[in-house]
This record gives structure tokens, C-alpha cells and sequence, in this order.
């Protein structure tokens, strides 16, 4: 209703797309942390669904004008995410435990990623945060790969949500930090 309000009002303009995409990111992150109270398969299915468009997002993100010198890696975390989702779409039933390997190998790699490029992100606002991204991504692989005795789907809802979270807020920072650099240009 309130996205169609903005449509309708023409005021969509007023939003820059990355604020658009860092907003559906964590929106999708906190439906994906409610997602393990659902029962069953349609807990891994959901998590597939949202994880799957989470990583079209980020996808999209990459072609952003201002990530140019960081596109390709963007894009490539983006493939990672959408791949995660599918692979959860495709076997549901199975898909747990293939799943954990699968997200403990694209948490691993987006951390190290974040981390390393937040290293040369030097005296950029925005860097600390792109690193706590990173380490908290080894964290959360490092959690699922000790598979806690927590049910998985509980577990990979509950990591990916947060993951969703970490992407969204960073690229809210990132859209501000580049607003903040443009307005200190033009005094």
C-alpha cells in the first residue's frame, strides 16, 4: 500500500534506487527471520524464495553506476545468494543439510570478500561497517558449519535472515556515504 502510494504520487523519485534495494533487502532479512516459526518444508521453501530474490537484488545492485570498481564482485556475491536460494528450491526435503555446506561456503566467501574489500575502502565512512559485515559472515559460517543442535531450518533461517539484514543495512550506508561525498563536493 505504501509503495503504491509513492508510485501513484510520483514521489519514487525522491529514493534512489540503492536506498530502494537496501530497504527490500532488510525487509526480505526480517521476513526470513520470522520464517523458521513456519513449519516444515515451507520453511526452507520460504528461505529459498527470499534468499533467491535477495541474491536478483544484489545482482542489481552491481550495475549501480557508483560500484563500478566493485561491480564485478558485487555481482558475483549476488549469483552466490541466488544460487543458495535455488538450491534450496530445488529439493526441499533435502535441502537441509546440503544447504548448511552450501551456506557455509557462501558465508565464508562473502565475509572474506567484505572484509578484504572494506581493507581497501581506506578512511571511506562506510568501511568499518562493510568489515564488521564480513566478519560477522565468518561467524555465522563458522556457526552453521558446528551445526549447534538446533533444528536446521531454524538455523539457516535465522543466519540468512541476519546475513539479509547486514547486506540491506550496508548498502543504506554506502547510498548515504555517497550522498554525504556528493553534498561536500557542491560547497
Amino acid at each position: 500500500m505504501l509503495i503504491a502510494k509513492y508510485l501513484t504520487m510520483n514521489k519514487i523519485s525522491k529514493l534512489s534506487r540503492e536506498k530502494l534495494m537496501g530497504i527490500a533487502t532488510i525487509v526480505l532479512g526480517v521476513i526470513t527471520l520470522a520464517s523458521p516459526l513456519l513449519a516444515g518444508d515451507y520453511v526452507l521453501i520460504l528461505v529459498g524464495i527470499l534468499v533467491a530474490v535477495a541474491g536478483a537484488v544484489r545482482m542489481l545492485w552491481a550495475f549501480n553506476p557508483d560500484n563500478v570498481d566493485k561491480g564485478v564482485w558485487t555481482f558475483f556475491l549476488g549469483v552466490l545468494t541466488l544460487l543458495a536460494g535455488l538450491a534450496v528450491l530445488a529439493n526441499p526435503v533435502m535441502a537441509g543439510e546440503l544447504l548448511a555446506i552450501f551456506l557455509t561456503i557462501y558465508l565464508a566467501a562473502d565475509g572474506f570478500i567484505e572484509f578484504i574489500w572494506g581493507l581497501t575502502l581506506q578512511d571511506k565512512p562506510g568501511r568499518a561497517w562493510l568489515m564488521f559485515g564480513g566478519v560477522a559472515s565468518i561467524l555465522l559460517a563458522f556457526l552453521l558449519f558446528s551445526q549447534m543442535p538446533i533444528p536446521a531450518a531454524l538455523v539457516i533461517g535465522i543466519i540468512m535472515g541476519t546475513k539479509l539484514l547486514f547486506i540491506g543495512i550496508t548498502m543504506l550506508k554506502f547510498d548515504a556515504t555517497f550522498k554525504s561525498a556528493v553534498k561536500s563536493l557542491g560547497n
